[in-house]
């Protein structure tokens, strides 16, 4: 067998598993309640810090071509041009898991784990991405968005969140397919998220949490 087929079945088993993560995280969504957040532990701190009129969830576990970040870029865009509303007034809240769970993660882990590869993303020739796509130019439609970034964003107020047990799980698919220690890697990985991503314990607590704090939702 050669070095190329191994790596592409590598790949393959990795996008079936990160895939079947992204639809088991599928929630069945309810009428929303605005709660206090007081008493919630200390990983809950970017729900706390969330005080603009409009909030809103983008429910991202799939990549979809870059457009989660589009949707994102276009709702701040479409309230400050046609509601008058700043950015000020605005909370985005984009997720991090399952097919775009290392998207959370910085060039250097793209580069050296080769993740391009493993969840199907391209540079601009057409090669496996060896830089993180979404973090200042993503491409999305066609075109190249640096507006759409997740720095643009998070320049805007945009939070983004990475769930921790995706992280756990995929940093471990990771080791498995290249002969490494799993909690090597995973802290490796943790220590290279993208600056400003937060970590939470487990994205369906996350949305959950999210849900009972009234933030509306849109499922990407």
């Amino acid at each position: 067998m050669s070095a190329r087929t191994t790596t592409s079945r590598r790949g393959t088993a990795l996008v079936s598993a990160l895939v079947g993560v992204a639809l088991a995280g599928a929630l069945s969504l309810t009428a929303t309640r605005p709660v206090s957040t007081a008493g919630q532990p200390q990983h809950d701190e970017w729900l706390r810090k969330l005080d603009g009129k409009h909030r809103m969830l983008f429910d991202a576990p799939v990549t979809n071509g870059g457009v989660p970040l589009v949707h994102m870029m276009n709702w701040y865009d479409t309230y400050n041009s046609a509601y008058g509303v700043k950015d000020a007034d605005l909370d985005g809240v984009l997720t991090f898991y399952g097919m775009t769970t290392f998207h959370g993660l910085n060039d250097a882990m793209w580069a050296k784990y080769n993740l391009g590869a493993v969840v199907g993303e391209t540079d601009a020739d057409g090669n496996p991405a060896t830089a993180n796509p979404w973090r200042a130019a993503p491409r999305a439609l066609g075109m190249t968005l640096p507006q759409a970034s997740i720095e643009t964003l998070q320049g805007r107020g945009a939070t983004f969140l990475l769930c921790n047990n995706a992280l756990t799980f995929f940093a471990g698919q990771v080791a498995q397919a290249h002969g490494l220690d799993p909690k090597a890697v995973y802290e490796e990985m943790k220590a290279n998220i993208l600056p400003g991503v937060t970590l939470v314990p487990g994205m369906v607590i996350a949305i959950d949490q999210a849900q009972e704090a009234g933030l509306s939702y849109h499922r990407q």
